[in-house]
């Protein structure tokens, strides 16, 4: 006989054989003995009465209460007069040989982490994104509670067009938007839609994302090949020879290089992509915030038949909330809403109507001219404590550049000894070269004085 304890999956089943010579009493003592070093069960976890164990199972309550009694004694349970009966702590044995459960190893704290790619978990928009899902559980329509279109909630994609219009400058309609969770997912469903075009090939910056470019291009099954970036942005007579016909680039601030991609550049890219019938995918996944001037303007907004744009409120919000969009060609809205479909339904439609919710009420606009004050002070910080440094115009990464003959994984390894983390650009190149050397220093969520302490600490490795 079976049993499914209310809360815990199906895995957890109880099966008792009653015509087996061995007791009943001893197989689910043996079940739950199982269950507990296979950490199925885990410490604390409450297990069900006596009463309501015996019900279900069709024994009686003294033979599960002996049960109970032996596993307690056992040191696998705990049990306490008025409360529940739960598994001890510290009940599971080591993990056996193979198992892939290593046990972690006690690091020593940071000073700093200069890990790149993550905004200000510290001061993530806990009040604001409470409040907007408040508002939207008070006002929202029965229906808003349902399963909605997959691509998305009209009225974000009516708030988020006029966004994108007014601060992006693209040439974006409620029509042409689709929700998805993150740049990830819309490159994806992009890449997967256009391999089943026909495209066996996707070209991305290099250094670049490289991971993610190759693991989307992997799920799409076509090739990745990396294509040179300069001081100017990506390589287009490069692009050319690669036989590629998508791009991924991200113009407004190159990741992680932080060059902005220029203007002649842009017209060449555009150029290659008409002339050879060509799609460029933009990650816009930063560009809000820029320091020297306003934020420039997304490349989709020149050519929208040409251009996917993807976005994101990883950056501006919190990676956790896993809310991003793409402004689709009109070529592709149909194919990509309906590989969206089957991928999951939907993005969840609550935390749409609360992401609405923000920007109508302009507390997102609030939100963005606040971190940008918080990341332009850490970004003087750096620059006044790394002397060769560069990519510092918008987001919260910046390149420092190691002196001639330093080699990168020397300067990594004294840094961790210190106590900073940094990262290097050979994580960043197709090749994992690390000639010339440099680093890639994140400040978005490395406070002021975590700045300073980690700076100090490291400032002859950095000249």
């Amino acid at each position: 006989m079976a049993i499914e304890w209310a809360g815990w999956g199906p895995q957890l089943l109880l099966e008792l054989d009653r015509t087996s010579a061995t007791p009943l009493r001893s197989q689910v003592e043996h079940h739950l003995r199982a269950a507990i070093r296979a950490d199925r069960l885990a410490a604390g976890e409450r297990l069900p009465s006596s009463r309501a164990l015996a019900t279900h199972l069709g024994l009686s309550r003294g033979l599960i209460q002996e049960c109970y009694a032996q596993l307690q004694a056992e040191g696998y349970l705990i049990a306490h007069t008025g409360s529940a009966t739960r598994v001890a702590p510290m009940t599971a044995g080591p993990a056996p040989a193979g198992s892939g459960r290593p046990r972690p190893r006690a690091t020593k704290p940071l000073i700093a982490d200069f890990q790149s790619g993550v905004p200000d978990l510290r001061l993530a928009p806990r009040q604001d994104w409470s409040w907007a899902v408040g508002q939207v559980c008070r006002a929202a329509p029965n229906a808003a509670f349902d399963y909605g279109p997959p691509n998305g909630d009209p009225r974000l994609r009516e708030v988020l067009a006029a966004y994108l219009r007014r601060v992006r400058a693209a040439d974006a309609y409620a029509n042409q938007v689709l929700i998805c969770t993150g740049v990830a997912q819309g490159l994806g469903l992009v890449l997967r839609v256009l391999a089943d075009r026909g495209h066996t090939r996707v070209a991305f910056e290099d250094p670049g994302a490289v991971r993610t470019a190759r693991d989307a291009a992997r799920s799409a099954r076509i090739d990745a090949v990396p294509v040179p970036v300069d001081e100017h942005g990506i390589d287009v007579a490069a692009l050319a020879r690669s036989e590629a016909r998508v791009v991924v680039v991200t113009p407004a601030h190159q990741w992680p290089t932080g060059v902005v991609m220029a203007p002649e550049r842009r017209h060449e890219l555009l150029s290659w992509a008409r002339e050879h019938d060509g799609v460029v995918v933009e990650d816009d996944y930063d560009a809000e915030f820029r320091y020297d001037r306003d934020p420039i303007g997304a490349l989709q907004g020149l050519a929208p038949d040409r251009v996917v744009s993807l976005g994101t409120v990883s950056k501006s919000l919190a990676p956790a909330l896993r809310l991003g969009w793409a402004v689709l060609p009109p070529s592709l809205v149909d194919d990509v809403t309906v590989a969206k479909s089957v991928a999951d339904r939907g993005t969840s439609g609550i935390d749409q109507l609360a992401l609405a919710t923000l920007i109508e009420s302009g507390r997102y606009d609030r939100r963005l001219r606040r971190m940008r004050t918080v990341y332009a002070r850490r970004r003087e910080i750096l620059s006044a404590h790394v002397p060769h440094v560069t990519g510092l115009a918008a987001g919260f990464h910046a390149v420092a550049h190691l002196p001639a003959g330093a080699s990168e994984h020397e300067v990594i390894a004294a840094a961790r000894a210190r106590g900073v983390g940094v990262y290097g650009m050979s994580d960043y190149r197709a090749d994992g070269s690390t000639e010339p050397p440099s680093l890639v220093l994140g400040f978005g969520n490395t406070s002021e004085q975590a700045l300073e302490s980690g700076l100090r600490a490291i400032a002859d490795l950095l000249v």
